[in-house]
Formats: structure tokens, sequence, C-alpha cells
């Protein structure tokens, strides 16, 4: 911040210097040109030609070392031009062997001139060609100090981002260190998860051994049952065929016992229904034996009425005869 501020007011101080500059060359050129203006002669007009030839070179050489300036301001400093007695002698010679040309440039196209009002009009529209371009020259320095002042903005942010950049990489850093502390607490647990389960898995592969011992004694004793077995179950289906057999033949003889069964009871039924014909034609015969005898016991109980009514009348004429 302490060196932008600086940078700041060096281009300032520049900028200052340059405008005062250009302000006197033209307040000078305007004055050579006005009194020029009021009937100078050919050598006075060479004079003012050659002077304000000079005036622009030194503006122009001033404004373009301002452009560089402000085109690069971190480097203001190795750009500002040495002193006068420090300059490269071969520098001082081009400028002059430049300046030289432009002046015999200038003469020659004044000398085409035939009058001194035409010379005159002439030194006075370059003078408004430098003016113009001083003009010019001043809008872009302004243009770019404001480029300037924006990049000194962003110089200013990108430092702040830069700081802000550190401190989390110092940050960042701070937590790699603690993620490499959490890594490493990390494997040495894995590691002992690791030989714990190991260790599991070796004693279930033991167990699962001897279980495995276990389930083969097992199945060879299973083995030795099922062919005990095996021989049982083949007796047995021996008995069983047997006792199928037996059991065939007792069917047919209980088929035999049944049908003579059937037969029997066929004869029986033959004999019940003769003997329920039999017994039926007795209960008639009794019924008709009963109903005779009901019959005659109700023709003699009338008979009996008869003769008690006869016994009555008898008695009754005989106690009348007797009370007579």
């Amino acid at each position: 911040m302490e060196e932008a501020g600086s940078q700041e007011m060096g281009m300032n101080n520049q900028e200052q210097l340059v405008k005062s500059k250009c302000s006197e060359l033209s307040d000078t050129a305007l004055q050579h040109t006005q009194s020029n203006c009021y009937g100078l002669e050919n050598t006075g007009t060479l004079e003012e030609a050659e002077y304000i030839t000079k005036n622009r070179k030194h503006l122009e050489s001033t404004c373009c070392s301002q452009e560089s300036r402000e085109e690069t301001p971190g480097r203001e400093e190795a750009r500002t031009d040495p002193p006068d007695g420090q300059q490269d002698p071969e520098s001082e010679k081009h400028k002059e062997k430049t300046l030289g040309k432009e002046v015999l440039l200038l003469m020659q196209a004044l000398n085409t001139l035939s009058t001194p009002e035409e010379k005159l009009a002439a030194l006075c529209k370059k003078y408004a060609d430098l003016l113009e371009e001083s003009r010019n020259v001043q809008k872009q320095m302004k243009i770019l100090q404001k480029k300037q002042a924006q990049v000194v903005k962003e110089k200013v942010h990108l430092q702040s981002e830069h700081s802000k950049a550190i401190l989390a990489r110092s940050k960042l850093e701070s937590l790699c260190r603690e993620l490499q502390r959490h890594n490493k607490t990390l494997k040495e647990e894995n590691m002992q998860q690791a030989r714990e389960e190991e260790e599991r898995r070796k004693e279930a592969t033991a167990h699962f051994q001897i279980t495995l011992n276990e389930i083969q004694a097992q199945l060879e004793q299973h083995d030795i049952h099922n062919a005990k077995l095996r021989q049982e179950n083949i007796e047995l289906g021996e008995k069983l065929k047997k006792l199928i057999e037996q059991y065939a033949l007792r069917e047919e003889h209980i088929d035999q016992v049944f049908k003579h069964k059937e037969l029997q009871q066929q004869l029986v039924d033959a004999k019940l229904q003769q003997t329920t014909q039999l017994i039926k034609e007795a209960e008639e015969k009794h019924q008709r034996e009963r109903e005779f005898l009901l019959k005659e016991a109700t023709e003699s109980r009338h008979k009996c009425e008869q003769m008690k009514q006869q016994e009555a009348q008898l008695k009754q004429q005989v106690s009348f005869l007797m009370e007579r």
C-alpha cells in the first residue's frame, strides 16, 4: 500500500510538471505567432519555426515518457530520463539529427511558399496541429491516469486477495496436517481392526474345522446306522411281503366266508319271510277268532242283560204277588 501511494504521488507530480511545460510551450508559441502575425520578416519566421519544432519535440518526448510511465507504473524509476550530464552522447546525436531533419523539412516546406503571410499561415496551421496533438495527448494522459487508478485499485484488491489466499493457504496447511494426523490415526485403527479381524477369522476357521470334523464323525456314525437301518428295512420288507401274501390269502378266505354268510343270510331271510308269513296268517286267524269271541261275548252279555231284566220283572211280579 505504501509503495502504491508513493507511485501515485510521483505520477501526480510528473503529470503536473508535464501540464506546466505544455502550458508554457503553448503560451510561448502563441506569443511568437502573434508577434509574427504583425509583420516579422522571413528570417524571424524561420527562427520561429525552428523554435516551435524544438518545443514540439520536447513536448512529444515528455508526453511519450509520461505515456510509458502510465502504461507500466511499476517501472517508473527505471524509465526516468537520466540527468543532462549523464545522457548518452549517441542518443543526443540521434535527437539532434532527427530534430535537424524535421527543421529542414519545415524549412523546405516554408521555402516553397512565396509570401510571408502564407508562411505565417502555414506556421499557424502547424501550431494549431501541434496544439490539437497536445490536447489529444492530454486526453490520452487522463485516460491513462484513470487506467492507472483502476490498475492501482486492482493491485490493492489483488494484494488483499493474495493476503486472503495466504491466510487460506495457512489454514489449508493446518487442515492438511490435521487431516494427515487423522489419516494416520485411522490407518492405525484400521490396522488394529484388521489384526483383530484376522484373529477372529483364524478363530472362526479353527472352530469351523472342529465343527466340520465333528460333522464328518457324525456322518460316519450315521452311515453305519443307515447301513443297519437298510438291512432292517430289507428284512422288514421281506416280512411285509409275507404279511401281504398272508393278507391276500386271508382276504380270499374272508371273501369266501362272506359269500357263505351271504348265502346263510339269504336262507335265514327266506326262513324269516316264511315265518313272518306264517305269523301273519296266525295273527289273522287269531284276529278272526277274537272277533268271533268278542261277538259271542257281546251276544252273551246282551242275553245276560235281557235275563237280568226278566229276573227283575219276575222279582217285581213275585213281590207284587206276595203283597197281595
